[in-house]
């Protein structure tokens, strides 16, 4: 049996791919795991490897989806996008962090989200 939590979650990245898709990206990866943590989605936008985080929260009691991607999880996450374009002999290449937040039904992608653009 899958835990409640990760399932939230799976759902999540299942509506997350479905509004990238129609956004144009096409996707590469999920779930790629590092020694650093896990990138949920890695995409491709106009020549763009995108690298994607998806947050879901059923409520706001403790703030939106947004407001869970603190500092500390964004270089976890541009630490495992490192380890990603070493493995796939993609440095060089430009990249950018996305993430789509879902707070209850509404959906939001937010472009450009944090780090820098490389190209």
């Amino acid at each position: 049996m899958v835990p409640d939590k990760r399932l939230t979650g799976q759902e999540g990245e299942d509506r997350a791919a479905i509004v990238l898709k129609k956004e144009g990206y096409r996707i590469i990866a999920t779930n790629f795991r590092s020694p650093f943590g896990e990138i949920d989605i890695i995409a491709e936008e106009d020549g763009c490897l995108v690298f994607v985080e998806v947050k879901r929260r059923k409520g706001r009691t403790f703030g939106t989806s947004f407001e869970a991607i603190d500092a500390r999880k964004k270089r976890h996450i541009i630490r495992s996008a490192q380890v990603y374009l070493k493995t796939n002999r993609s440095l060089g290449r430009r990249v950018r962090f996305d993430v789509v937040g879902i707070d209850g039904d509404e959906v939001r992608l937010i472009r450009h989200a944090f780090g820098e653009e490389k190209g």
